[in-house]
């Protein structure tokens, strides 16, 4: 199974310990995370700021355990698709070119759509209730 992890899921499973950072940790040890080098770049650039506390080594050495982690997505068009938010494309274009079967997210414009492409767009409730089901 390949699940895109939006931004906003990340940052709440670095700043929390709830159900993101549950997710997160169970991603990683069982499933495949796709990120692509323009998601990377945007989490990169939400840590730094100032309201998160995060150092430039700690944002660099997570942004490292990702790229490790992942399966590196090669995002060459994003179709446009959230008129709203045209940011959110990258996470569709991202999912779509990396094979996922689900995008995990918290923003509404993406769970609008319940589904892209045959890929599922899900809360964290709902990605942790389908690892529970398998």
């Amino acid at each position: 199974m390949r699940v895109v992890l939006d931004t906003n899921v990340i940052i709440s499973a670095l700043v929390g310990h709830g159900k993101s950072r549950h997710l997160l940790t169970k991603l990683f040890e069982k499933y495949e995370i796709v990120s692509s080098k323009q998601m990377l770049a945007e989490l990169g650039d939400v840590l730094s700021r100032r309201k998160f506390g995060f150092t430039r080594n700690q944002i660099n050495e997570f942004l490292l355990m990702m790229i490790r982690g992942s399966i590196a997505a090669t995002v060459t068009e994003c179709p446009e698709i959230i008129v709203e938010d045209p940011d959110d494309d990258v996470v569709l274009a991202t999912a779509l070119e990396g094979g996922a079967d689900f995008i995990v997210s918290g923003d509404k414009h993406l769970l609008s759509l319940r589904e892209f492409r045959g890929i599922r767009i899900v809360t964290v409730r709902e990605m942790l209730e389908i690892l529970r089901e398998n």
